[in-house]
């Protein structure tokens, strides 16, 4: 396994070029950052580079800052808006050269939500160039209140809906356990359709990481992790975190 630092949650104190830096000083492989749109790609492309890290994943839709929907690849009046975003989110990608578009579902219900998801899926696996892993992850509860695909189980149904090879699972235990109440079950249930695993942080404290990293052992996963936590830790802090995991 393969550590990424997220960016969008740790280090919020350091201006977003630095933040690299940080994650290299801790030991991280790679990076993860949600929503890279603000910044030329160039810019961010050079802090890789500098760091020495690899870009791991980013989100689309790009962010609405004027109260707008956080992600809409299930919502069936945005459609065109999501096919732009789209392609947008794929340029981002191949500048970047990260392996993992993650598509939000966004705040719908019903089989018109259903039905648009997996049209937004099919499509974003066409239109993906090779190397290009398309994913989506349950979420719901307080962190993201009237998501669609809030069950573990419902996004297993629309990947098999789906059926295509470049389009898989994002497990994130912290959703996973606010969704489910155990994220190892979770994780083990669905092993086969995982692409990418992110710890994150529980609802209530700490991540177990001794039951997740026997968890991921169990199941053989040998790719990348995204580590989210507490970003007030000193860098030697979040180096022991992962060795953890490591072990």
């Amino acid at each position: 396994m393969k550590f990424a630092a997220n960016l969008s949650l740790l280090w919020p104190d350091l201006p977003y070029l630095d933040r690299f830096d940080a994650a290299a000083e801790a030991g991280f492989d790679g990076a993860e950052v949600m929503f890279p749109y603000e910044m030329p790609a160039k810019d961010t492309q050079r802090a890789l580079m500098r760091a020495g890290l690899s870009m791991v994943r980013i989100a689309a839709p790009p962010p609405n800052y004027t109260g707008g929907a956080r992600g809409f690849a299930a919502v069936p009046e945005a459609a065109e808006r999501f096919r732009y975003d789209l392609r947008r989110a794929i340029r981002y990608c191949g500048a970047l050269r990260a392996p993992i578009l993650q598509l939000l579902a966004g705040a719908a219900d019903g089989d018109p939500a259903r039905r648009t998801l997996v049209a937004n899926l099919k499509i974003a696996a066409e239109e993906s160039p090779k190397g290009l892993l398309v994913m989506i992850s349950p979420a719901g509860g307080e962190d993201l209140p009237g998501s669609f695909l809030d069950s573990y189980d419902l996004a297993a149904e629309i990947l098999q809906e789906v059926a295509a090879p470049n389009v898989a699972l994002l497990f994130d235990s912290r959703q996973a356990e606010i969704l489910h109440g155990d994220p190892v079950e979770v994780l083990e249930r669905h092993a086969k359709l995982i692409g990418h695993v992110q710890i994150s942080d529980a609802p209530d404290g700490p991540a177990n990481l001794e039951a997740l990293g026997n968890g991921l052992m169990d199941i053989d996963y040998r790719g990348w992790v995204g580590i989210a936590y507490d970003p007030s830790a000193p860098p030697e802090t979040h180096r022991e975190t992962y060795e953890k995991l490591r072990r």
